[in-house]
């Protein structure tokens, strides 16, 4: 076996393919597909996304400093495609990709109804990088759908059908391989 060295570049495989919603009234509200997500910080729960400031959803983040996470779904990977390709500026996203926005509880940007979990976040520090900025924000609320609970109290995200991305290509998760701390788990 052996390697060589390619192009350097952001090659962090898998990210999560997500629907950020913005906009501070039913009448501005827009989605935009993002992969450059993730944590940064459990207590306080803290999270990023980067954006292109060319992009329709940039200044409606920076002006209402505010922005909305919607994991999707295998069913939603159409309109997550869509939505990353078409800009805000010449559709109105929720029309064409038949999504459902939900006023947010806890910011004024929408969730999508169909998302089975939505991260409701306010922005604490945008960091220009280059090619995108980078939001680093405060999770305010966590909104998840009810037919992923148990009766039990514990939400079931693994049953949702999540999407990630790839190198330019979407795929459904596969099967449970281990959970965290298995490794050290005595029999």
């Amino acid at each position: 076996m052996s390697k060589i060295s390619w192009r350097a570049g952001t090659q962090i495989y898998p990210l999560p393919a997500v629907i950020v919603t913005c906009g501070d009234k039913p009448e501005n509200w827009n989605m935009i597909t993002i992969s450059w997500t993730g944590t940064i910080c459990s207590d306080p729960a803290m999270c990023f996304i980067s954006v292109r400031p060319e992009r329709a959803s940039y200044p409606l983040i920076v002006d209402n400093m505010e922005f909305t996470i919607n994991l999707t779904t295998e069913q939603m990977a159409y309109a997550t495609d869509w939505v990353g390709v078409r800009s805000g500026k010449d559709y109105n996203k929720w029309e064409k990709t038949g999504l459902t926005p939900l006023p947010g509880e806890m910011v004024k940007s929408p969730t999508i109804l169909e998302s089975p979990l939505s991260i409701e976040c306010r922005v604490k520090e945008i960091i220009k990088l280059g090619t995108h900025d980078m939001f680093i924000s405060e999770v305010l609320n966590v909104r998840v759908d009810s037919k992923y609970m148990d009766s039990t109290g514990k939400f079931n995200l693994e049953d949702a059908g999540l999407i990630a991305y790839v190198h330019g290509h979407y795929y459904k998760l596969g099967e449970l391989i281990g959970r965290f701390g298995y490794s050290v788990k005595k029999n």
